[in-house]
């Protein structure tokens, strides 16, 4: 088994967030850590994990030894069209590598041509699902202009403001850039939201669908939360163009702030809960007020 196996094992057997599963890929590498993971390697003592933490993870890990088979999880990302990056290869992002969870590795489907542009060639655009007429304009015309800018706009795959993200800069596409990518909070045997299957057909004819979670993980609320992280460290602005006071999307925002990128939001009436979320993003945080393509890029060029 090498490296790449490896990771594609642990994008299976550990949740991002484990910090014991993080410290023993750090402590022995991928392939060493999965075998002491699955037990066919006994465990040790480890300088940065205790002896009762690593027991008590391989407890937790112990249900998940039957279902980790990575030969039949790549031959099922090569059906799909895809492929499995990781750390060190061409088209890695490199700027995962700044957030302290960053993904074991990298599942995709679609163009791998054009790669994943680097951060400053990429703004991650999103919001709520239940968008208003303004906050779809807005994103469609920014997202246009993004993309007419040889700009990729990075987005969920959602309904609402996400869908219109993509879609406005596939239409602004000149064909020479990776337009659009979408970050899954599931595998990518499955289209989630299953009514974006034909945006999601176009986003892999010219663009890229990517997840870290491998094929046949199912999305779930906290799945949909750990995936804002990889949008947010795509991109060298995360904006926020319609959100409520709680929304899911404000934490795309955050995890864009802690790994020291630019965060921007798009102003709404005073009268729209569509809206706090923007208005509270720009009292509490520095972000920055944007309304336009040109505005982004701005900050992009900076």
């Amino acid at each position: 088994m090498n490296d790449r196996v490896a990771r594609a094992a642990l994008t299976r057997h550990f949740d991002p967030q484990d910090t014991t599963g993080r410290a023993l890929v750090r402590a022995l590498g991928a392939f060493a850590a999965l075998r002491v993971a699955t037990g066919e390697q006994p465990p040790h003592t480890f300088r940065h994990i205790t002896e009762a933490d690593l027991t008590e993870a391989l407890r937790r890990w112990a249900p998940r030894i039957q279902d980790v088979d990575p030969e039949n999880d790549l031959a099922t990302i090569e059906r799909l069209g895809g492929g499995f990056l990781i750390p060190g290869d061409e088209h890695w992002p490199i700027g995962l590598d700044d957030l302290p969870d960053a993904p074991y590795g990298l599942w995709y489907v679609g163009n791998i041509a054009h790669g994943i542009p680097p951060v400053n060639r990429a703004a991650a655009v999103t919001g709520s699902r239940d968008s208003t007429s303004y906050g779809a304009a807005v994103t469609g015309e920014m997202a246009h202009g993004l993309a007419q800018r040889g700009l990729c706009v990075i987005s969920g795959l959602g309904y609402g403001i996400d869908a219109h993200a993509h879609r406005g800069a596939l239409a602004g596409s000149n064909g020479n850039v990776t337009a659009t990518i979408a970050v899954a909070a599931g595998g990518l045997d499955r289209v989630y939201p299953s009514g974006n299957a034909d945006l999601a057909a176009a986003i892999k004819a010219t663009g890229l669908i990517i997840s870290e979670q491998p094929p046949g993980n199912a999305p779930t609320r906290h799945r949909f939360l750990q995936r804002n992280r990889i949008m947010a460290a795509l991109a060298g602005v995360t904006c926020i163009v319609e959100a409520r006071w709680r929304s899911g999307a404000l934490s795309a925002a955050h995890h864009a702030e802690t790994i020291g990128r630019h965060v921007a939001a798009v102003p709404g009436s005073v009268h729209s809960a569509n809206s706090a979320g923007c208005h509270k993003l720009l009292r509490e945080s520095g972000a920055f007020l944007v309304s336009d393509a040109a505005d982004v890029a701005e900050i992009l060029a900076d």
